[in-house]
Order: structure tokens, then C-alpha cells, then sequence
């Protein structure tokens, strides 16, 4: 081969290979946010557990619970894979916080948006994780949560993109409260004639791990049904690195309990709740309602040479159950070596007035402010009372005790079988002018129904909370209400009874946090707007497992016509069992 040859070949080689080169660093200016797929493969199991020490059937996920987290960025595909061996028991799990935005039918609500997932069948749930932050999952089939069927989900930023904080490391808790019962046995005793209550948990956990006393156990417990030194039940430790910020993804799914947090000698700041930032405020004792998400942020600045307590208390209700524990360990210091000081005790439980400004507290963060809209469409508000019904005591809303239909909603609406649930609309107020909320009512006229409301598809709808005296006198409870598929603007709290005319001119429309969980505390009221946006039908409900599974509920329908063809694996149940193409 010629000289010219060769040096032509070379010529060409070079230009392929700066082509190369600018090709590459065009790469490299020109950001591209590739949307990933995460995909996990469950397997629910019953299995016999000591959490708190005494052993009890759960259900695990892959031989855990709290389950596995779920990690994945901002606008991934989340793809999840179920197969259900509980062998006696259905299930279904929502992705709470998610707003399964043009996916309604993996909300994984049943008799809402799907059919229970059978004994030995897999149902696979497919979304997209559309913001950042701090989610759960957990199941949504009876008072099944309660079992252990739950945990974290993480939703980071895309890569190049940063949050308004700086930390060096990130962790989730998930806190629980825990019965020894089974939620089989609880919920015979709430649907009996007379009526039994739940009473209090046994025990207070701190992802998935606490200590019940079982030597002060009445009667005695034998050594293999509670041990208190099966190494199963030893505390949750979390080992940190002095000098260093800890972002804390605190979560709360209890059944019943409202719970204070706190880390012995530290200082948390709050910098996110429910998936949106927050306006940072300090606080000692975080309060935090079943179904919430918050992140916090620690600096660990105390003295290297030992650890420190992390506990959890019931607040709200004068509870039996024994604070929850687990150990901030100080590296080098040995995950369990305990804490030289007794836990701290955390507030009082009837400090009422220390909640009520946490929920008023909290605002969007500057710069990350989301403007709701300047006045609604609708205006609903729905009055949480004591009633019975049948001779049956349950919650009601309005004086309509909630129920879950055999046929799902999203089903039913889409393939016209309104014949399977009640078309009377329910009623959008009560009797305000004559209902006293501080003393035991009547309601004799108490109804059970499984009545929805229909919104108009992009209407804004404004929803007041109003608590009430319960059967009891002089009683009122904290009840967190959790709304499926949408994020809304808290606008405001208040003491006492909602007054119509005065107290929408003292709503926050400058900088009101998102959230899709709110309390409404005792005696008192809770106003918040969202958009009716998310074409679907969506539960709205309570988030204390005993006061849904007694009617303390409602559903929304939103844009059923927009609604996409339904996937055949939501069916089964009720009348759509014809639905199911072999």
C-alpha cells in the first residue's frame, strides 16, 4: 500500500475519532434525564414474628416487614410485582402519596379502584413516581396494615437537580403502634352487638422493632410466646457519624395512635412533609399523625462517647402502651451499648395546645410555594360523629356511616353498573345551626351507605373537617384523613365549630403547605382546597384503621369519561366477574 493510502487512513481515523470526541462532550453539556424502570418481585407470607418480643403471625414481604424500600427518581416507572400466599386471605396495596396520575386502577384501594388480589394469585401494579419525597405503601384491604404488610418509599430528584437543604446522609423510620391481637379478631369485636373496642396497643415500634415487658405480662406468658431475649426484638439502632447532618425520613402508620418523636439532645429540623418542602422550623418533640411523612434534619454534635435514646410516646389519648425506643448509636460506639440516661419522656399526651401550633406552623417553603386557587367551586364539610347504626356503633360522616361495595367504584362507573352502589348523593353539610359538637348526640337517624360524591372534572373543592363529641362525654378524638390521588392546600385550623362566614376570610392563600394527610384535632376544625383533577374515583378517609373499617369514610369521583380502558386484572369481584376476558 502507497504512503498516500496510509496517510489518508489516517486522516479519516482522525476525524472519526474527533467525531467521537465532540460527540461525547455534548454529552456531557447537554443534560439528559432518562426516566428509569425499578422493578420488584414480592412474595406475601404469614409468618411468626416477635417484633416487640411476643410472638404473633404478621405478614412479611419477602421475609420482612416493614417491607423493602422502594427507591427510585423523580418520574421513574415503579413496576411491582405481587404474588399473594397469605393461602386464606386477600390483599391489595396502595401506594400512599402516589398520585397514580392516568393510572386510577393501581391505586390499589379495594371495592374503590381494584378487586382484592386472591390467595395464590400475582397482580403486578405499574406508576410512575411523578415529584420527590417521602411516600409509603401499605396494604388497603380490611384492617390488614396492621399485620405488618408496609413500608418506605424514596423518591429522589433526577441527577444534576439538588434540594433546597444540605445533609450527608439519608434514613427512613417507619413508626407503628402493635396489638398482640390479630386484626381478625379486632374486627369481630368492632362489627359485634355489644360492641369491642380495640383498646390500646400493646407496644410502640420504631421500624418494625420494639420491647414489650413480658414478665409483667398478666396473666404470665410461656418463654415461646414472649421472650425478651430473642434477639429478633432488639432495638432498632441507627449508627451515625459525629459532625455530620442526618436527613430522617420519619413516617407514621399506626392503626390507632397519635405519637410524639423525639432523639435525646438533639434538635430536628423540619424541612419536608407529605412530598413538599417546607418552610424549616425547629422543633424537639415532633408530633405526627398515622399516614403522615416528614423529613428532618440532625446534626450530630453531642458527645462522641456515648449514644442516645430515640423514642416515640402516644399523645392524644391517655394510653396504657409504654413508650417506643430505639438507640441513635454514636460511632465508634457499639450499636448496643445503651444510652447511660434514663429515655426522655416526652410532652404530655393532653398537651393539646403544642400540636395545634405544629399543624398552624407549618408553611410552604419560599421559593417553593404552589399558589392554590383563589376561591372554589364546591364547599363540603363533613362532620365526624359517633353513631349506631343497626345497633352497631360506628363513625359516620354527616350521619352516613360508610361502605365499601363488592364492585369497585372505578369499575362500576366505567362499565355503567351504577345499580351496584347507591346513586342518592350524599349529604354535603349538617345541621349547623342547631348540632353542638361538645355534647353527646342522639343520631338516631344515622344511615350506612355506599354513596360518592361526583366533582366536576378541574373544579376546586374546598373540604372542612368539623370533629364532635363522641358516644362519650366530653370526648373528642384526633382523626387524620388521608385523600388518594391528589395533593391539597391545608388552608387553615381552628378551635371549636366552623364558623362559614368568619373563618374563610383567615385562610392562608400566601404560603399554605401541600399535604395528603391532615389532622383534625379534638373540638376543632380543618379546612383545605385541591383540584378535582386527577380523572378517577378516590377514598378520603381516616386514617386510624379502626375508624375506616367502622365508616369513617367517603369517596370522589372525578372525570370518569377520561378515564382509560381498565386493565382486566382490577376485576374479579362483585359483578365485573364477567368482565374477566379467559
Amino acid at each position: 500500500m502507497s504512503s498516500y493510502h496510509l496517510s489518508e487512513s489516517k486522516s479519516i481515523a482522525m476525524m472519526k475519532f474527533l467525531a467521537l470526541c465532540f460527540f461525547v462532550i455534548s454529552l456531557i453539556n447537554i443534560p439528559i434525564a432518562e426516566a428509569r424502570i425499578r422493578h420488584y418481585k414480592w412474595e406475601l407470607k404469614y409468618e411468626y414474628k416477635s417484633p416487640d418480643c411476643y410472638k404473633k403471625l404478621v405478614i412479611t414481604i419477602n421475609g420482612r416487614t416493614p417491607g423493602p424500600t422502594i427507591l427510585a427518581q423523580q418520574n421513574d416507572t415503579v413496576i411491582v410485582e405481587v404474588k399473594n400466599s397469605l393461602l386464606t386471605a386477600n390483599t391489595a396495596i396502595h401506594w400512599h402519596g402516589i398520585r397514580q396520575i392516568g393510572t386510577p386502577w393501581f391505586d390499589g384501594t379495594e371495592g374503590v379502584t381494584q378487586c382484592p388480589i386472591l390467595p395464590g394469585d400475582t397482580f403486578v401494579y405499574k406508576f410512575v413516581v411523578d415529584r420527590p419525597g417521602t411516600y409509603l405503601y401499605h396494604a388497603h384491604y380490611g384492617m390488614q396494615r396492621e399485620d405488618g404488610l408496609f413500608g418506605s418509599i424514596r423518591v429522589a430528584l433526577p441527577d444534576g437537580e439538588s434540594e433546597p437543604f444540605a445533609y450527608n446522609y439519608d434514613r427512613s423510620i417507619i413508626l407503628t403502634d402493635w396489638y398482640h391481637k390479630s386484626t381478625f379478631e379486632q374486627a369481630v369485636g368492632l362489627s359485634s352487638i355489644p360492641f369491642q373496642w380495640v383498646m390500646e396497643p400493646q407496644s410502640l415500634l420504631i421500624q418494625g422493632k420494639g420491647r414489650f415487658n413480658c414478665s409483667a405480662a398478666n396473666p404470665p406468658m410461656k418463654a415461646d410466646v414472649c421472650n425478651n431475649t430473642n434477639p429478633e426484638c432488639s432495638l432498632y439502632s441507627t449508627t451515625v457519624v459525629p459532625g455530620k447532618t442526618y436527613r430522617l425520613r420519619i413516617s407514621s402508620l399506626t392503626a390507632l395512635s397519635a405519637l410524639s418523636f423525639q432523639i435525646e439532645g438533639h434538635n430536628m429540623t423540619v424541612v419536608e412533609a407529605d412530598g413538599h418542602y417546607v418552610e424549616p422550623f425547629v422543633v424537639k418533640n415532633l408530633f405526627i399523625y398515622s399516614g403522615e411523612t416528614y423529613s428532618v434534619l440532625v446534626y450530630t454534635d453531642q458527645d462522641p462517647a456515648r449514644n442516645y435514646w430515640i423514642t416515640t410516646n402516644v399523645v392524644s389519648r391517655n394510653a396504657t402502651t409504654p413508650p417506643g425506643l430505639a438507640v441513635l448509636n454514636y460511632y465508634p460506639n457499639h450499636p448496643r451499648r445503651s444510652p447511660p440516661t434514663i429515655p426522655p419522656s416526652g410532652p404530655m399526651w393532653n398537651d393539646m395546645d403544642s400540636r395545634f401550633n405544629q399543624s398552624v406552623a407549618i408553611r410552604a417553603r419560599k421559593g417553593h410555594v404552589y399558589s392554590p386557587p383563589a376561591s372554589s367551586d364546591r364547599v363540603i364539610v363533613l362532620l365526624n360523629t359517633q353513631n349506631r347504626v343497626n345497633g352497631k356503633t360506628r363513625w359516620s360522616v354527616n350521619n352516613v356511616s360508610y361502605d365499601i361495595p363488592h364492585t369497585p367504584y372505578l369499575i362500576a362507573l366505567k362499565e355503567n353498573l351504577l345499580h351496584t352502589f347507591s346513586q342518592t348523593p350524599p349529604p354535603e353539610g349538617y345541621d349547623f345551626a342547631n348540632y353542638d359538637i361538645k355534647a353527646v348526640q342522639n343520631n338516631t337517624n344515622a344511615t350506612a351507605s355506599d354513596a360518592i360524591y361526583r366533582l366536576q372534572l378541574n373544579s376546586t373543592v374546598d373540604i372542612v373537617l368539623q370533629n364532635a363529641n363522641t358516644m362519650n362525654p366530653n370526648n373528642s378524638e384526633t382523626h387524620p384523613w388521608h385523600l388518594h390521588g391528589h395533593d391539597f392546600w391545608v388552608l387553615g385550623y381552628g378551635e371549636g365549630k366552623f364558623d362559614p362566614i368568619n373563618d374563610p376570610k383567615k385562610y392562608n392563600l400566601v404560603d399554605p403547605i401541600m399535604k395528603n394527610t391532615v389532622p383534625v384535632h379534638p373540638f376543632g376544625w380543618t379546612a383545605f382546597r385541591f383540584k378535582a383533577d386527577n380523572p378517577g374515583v378516590w377514598a378520603f378517609h381516616c386514617h386510624i384503621e379502626s375508624h375506616f373499617f367502622m365508616g369513617m369514610g367517603v369517596a370522589f369521583e372525578e372525570g370518569i369519561e377520561r378515564v382509560g380502558k381498565l386493565p382486566s386484572s382490577i376485576m374479579g369481584c362483585g359483578e365485573t366477574k364477567h368482565l374477566l376476558k379467559p
